[in-house]
């Protein structure tokens, strides 16, 4: 059974619809991320959620109750703001029980609940400090804190990261997500960031002009994307368009150019469909073989990995090729571009996966 509810939830600014017939069931405990560009309404489906913005249409239930009119501070969600929003005239510890204060928690609970909750971040040792004195890191860590000290049913997070360095962001969502499963708290992020959504979530919800247009494990996000725009908004994709013909062995396929793919069955020839391929499901060949030849005409060094821009007859196409500590494809090369049907998805002409 569902802990937090949304049905057909809308909202509307004036003529502006922000927000289109929003429907998510998230279980207790769950880790659920909503992604999409900026302008997409996954901020604004937050603050409907927390309270801060009204539900111009439908219903959102927690643990079996309509909360949809209910005020934010009767809610008793915890909230992480994307600036943090700690108190400057304050101690971290006095940041951390200000939640516990308003809710006229005793002094002697309050202190310990606070330090429970400073423990599990990692600041302990920095009660006393005031949040200029801390890092952008702690900040986050004594935000997170303040929302968790008062065991709200559910935790928001907006865009909790976004204000850290690569490095240190990287470690926070680890971080971030740890805590979660020690506390169990069923917990909704906004992010516009892939890399963050895929790695701590249980479900992604993928937001696209105030809708949702897929929602899954990251792994089914990433492997089975529903359109294309989730093809490429989610990692990157090369986007072929191809018709469906016959093919010699009874089952249709997908013709780009030269090149046959088989599909799924129940496609009828003469649709169109788009056929998308992930750069490291691709690899260049030698010269002469492969699916088709191309030209490496860009390369950019990744780290961990090369990718290339190779010009085909199918079009420019994205290809990345481990760094095994091998002498990469030079720019100008002529290369084979391979792969395997396995590794093709195959969207419809109305943008459906199939």
């Amino acid at each position: 059974m569902s802990f937090l509810r949304l049905n057909h939830v809308s909202k509307q600014y004036g003529d502006l619809r922000v927000v289109h017939d929003f429907n998510l069931e998230v279980h207790k405990g769950e880790f659920v991320s909503l992604l999409g560009p900026s302008g997409c309404g996954k901020t604004t489906t937050l603050q409907m959620i927390a309270g801060f913005a009204e539900v111009s249409e439908g219903t959102i239930e927690l643990d079996g109750k309509d909360i949809t009119r209910a005020k934010a501070n009767a809610r008793g969600l915890g909230i992480v703001f994307q600036t943090y929003a700690l108190f400057p005239h304050m101690t971290v510890r006095e940041n951390v029980e200000f939640g516990l204060e308003m809710r006229k928690c005793p002094p002697t609970e309050r202190r310990e609940r606070a330090m429970q909750a400073l423990a599990l971040v990692h600041l302990d040792k920095h009660v006393d400090r005031y949040p200029r004195e801390l890092s952008g890191g702690q900040r986050q860590r004594v935000a997170l804190a303040r929302a968790l000290v008062i065991r709200p049913p559910v935790l928001l997070l907006d865009e909790p990261l976004s204000n850290l360095d690569a490095k240190l962001r990287e470690e926070m969502q680890f971080e971030l997500r740890e805590i979660q499963r020690k506390v169990g708290t069923t917990t909704i992020m906004v992010t516009h960031d892939q890399a963050e959504a895929m790695s701590i979530s249980d479900r992604v919800v993928v937001m696209e002009a105030g809708r949702i247009t897929q929602v899954d494990t990251p792994l089914a996000v990433y492997e089975h994307p529903r359109n294309a725009f989730i093809s490429t908004f989610v990692g990157k994709a090369n986007l072929l368009q191809a018709s469906v013909v016959p093919g010699s062995d009874g089952e249709v396929r997908a013709s780009v150019g030269s090149v046959q793919v088989a599909l799924p069955s129940g496609m009828r020839v003469g649709s169109s469909v788009v056929l998308a391929l992930r750069p490291e499901k691709m690899t260049c060949t030698s010269d002469g073989t492969g699916r088709c030849e191309g030209r490496v005409t860009e390369r950019f060094f990744l780290g961990n990995q090369w990718m290339y821009t190779v010009d085909t007859p199918l079009g420019a196409m994205l290809v990345s090729a481990v760094n095994d500590g091998d002498a990469p494809c030079e720019v100008g090369q002529t290369v084979g571009v391979d792969w395997q049907d396995r590794y093709v998805r195959v969207i419809g002409a109305e943008g459906a996966a199939v």
